[in-house]
This record gives C-alpha cells, structure tokens and sequence, in this order.
C-alpha cells in the first residue's frame, strides 16, 4: 500500500516522531484500530502526548465487524491503539514541515557566536568575575582580594 510505505518513510526519518503525525491531523478524518480490533473512523479533535486522542462524529464499528455505532464523540486512551491511518494530505504536510525546519536549521540557530559568545564586541573582554585587569602590572592571581592595603 503507498500510504503504510510513506508513512513509514516519514516515522524512520530522525525528525519525525509519530506525535508529530498526529497532531498535524487535527480536524483530519482517521482511521484507529484498537488492540481488541474495534474501529474507530471520526475527524480527529485532539491529542496530547500519551497519545490520547478524542474524535468527533466517529463510526466505531465491533471487533467481529458486526455491529456499528453512531457516537458524537469518542475518547480513545493511547495505550490501547494498535494502528492509525491518516490521509495522504496529512502526510504531505508533514513532509513539508519537515523540510522546511530541516531548511530553517542551516541558518546558525542564534546568531552564530557559539557557546559563551562574545556580546560586547570587546575581543579581550572577560567576564565579570574576580580577578579585573590581567594586564595591570600588579595583577597577581594569588594576592587576597579582600585586604585593599597591599
């Protein structure tokens, strides 16, 4: 099936976590199949980071295949899903997002000073602890700073 090889393609990739997916579908139609093997096929209201999801206007339809139901809104706890499919839509989206923050990352993140950048625009600057002046001729890292009547 082409959308089970491209939602693969997307979940291996570093940056794609599955809660990713399924919060760029909110307010998309999904499709969940639970560990008992009931359904679920409602638009996708939310979703938080266990997974939980709650649908609106959902068919869910018995394990046997059966019996169906007509439910407003249903409540699915994430530890009981087996599966999720989403639309191709979804799927695109995510791709692009994925592409377009992979596009953003080459920028240099924070202005590229690195790690204890230099913001004073002073080459020798030191920070602010004890010590003062290195170049002072009377610098010397040993002497006491508390006693001023050397």
């Amino acid at each position: 099936m082409v959308n089970d090889e491209r939602a693969i393609m997307l979940l291996t990739q570093p940056s794609a976590l599955p809660l990713s997916l399924l919060n760029a579908a909110v307010g998309f139609p999904i499709l969940v199949e639970l560990k008992n093997g009931e359904t679920y096929n409602g638009h996708l209201e939310k979703c938080d980071n266990f997974m939980n999801i709650t649908l609106r206007e959902v068919i869910q339809t018995a394990s046997d295949g059966d019996r169906f139901w007509r439910l407003l809104e249903a409540y699915i706890r994430g530890n009981t899903i087996k599966y999720l499919r989403v639309p191709d839509a979804v799927l695109d989206k995510v791709k692009e997002d994925m592409l377009k923050n992979r596009n953003m990352g080459n920028r240099g993140g924070r202005g590229g000073r690195g790690r204890g950048g230099n913001r004073g625009g002073n080459v020798n600057a030191r920070g602010r602890g004890r010590g003062g002046n290195i170049n002072n001729s009377n610098y010397n890292p040993h002497r006491s700073h508390h006693n001023n009547n050397e």
